[in-house]
This record gives C-alpha cells, sequence and structure tokens, in this order.
C-alpha cells in the first residue's frame, strides 16, 4: 500500500511542478505586459521622424516634394522625375501644375 502511494506521488510530481512553472511563468508575462501597457500609456508612442518635407495628403498618404509641380512624383519616396533628391525649392524645372476647376475644400493636405 505504501509503496503503491510512492509510486502515485512520484508519478504526479512532475505534472504538479510544471503546472505550477507555467502558471508563475503566466502571472510574470502578464505583469509584463500590464506594465508595458502603464508605460505607453504615460509616456505616449515615438513620433515619426519626417522630414518637414512629407505632406500627408488624406486618401494618398504621405509625399514629399513640391504638390504644386507639374514633375511631382507624387510619392513618399522621390520627390520628382527631373530632380529626385531635391530640394524643390531650388529646382530650375519647376512648372505649376494646372489643376482642373475642383472643389479642393474636401481634400485635406496636413503639413
Amino acid at each position: 500500500m505504501i509503496i503503491t502511494l510512492i509510486i502515485f506521488i512520484v508519478g504526479l510530481t512532475p505534472s504538479l511542478a510544471s503546472i505550477w512553472i507555467l502558471r508563475r511563468a503566466d502571472a510574470q508575462a502578464q505583469e509584463r505586459l500590464r506594465l508595458a501597457i502603464e508605460s505607453t500609456s504615460t509616456r505616449g508612442l515615438p513620433r515619426l521622424g519626417l522630414s518637414p518635407d512629407h505632406h500627408y495628403v488624406e486618401g494618398i498618404g504621405y509625399m514629399i516634394g513640391d504638390l504644386t509641380c507639374q514633375f511631382n512624383a507624387r510619392s513618399s519616396y522621390m520627390r520628382c522625375a527631373v530632380n529626385p533628391m531635391g530640394p524643390c525649392s531650388e529646382c530650375s524645372h519647376y512648372q505649376e501644375r494646372e489643376l482642373p476647376d475642383v472643389d479642393l475644400s474636401e481634400f485635406s493636405i496636413d503639413r
């Protein structure tokens, strides 16, 4: 009888130890997650390191360069076909883009 009890206890010991270790690890992970959420909410998320040349156009995304130029690539990677590296202010190829008569109040351009 005692031998059966000892075998039973020895057989259950690894599973009980495993359950105890898993619960402790889960509690530590939950605590780390809670601390990360708290620190983010008090500190805030970091801002994107965008240059002042980036413009956000709703529906398109971020674009760089002078948006009124005919040669603007309308891309966040390249300014234009003529002077891809910029700057637009010193470009000798600047041509103002002709815009059709559209109500521009529906478009939002943020700097």
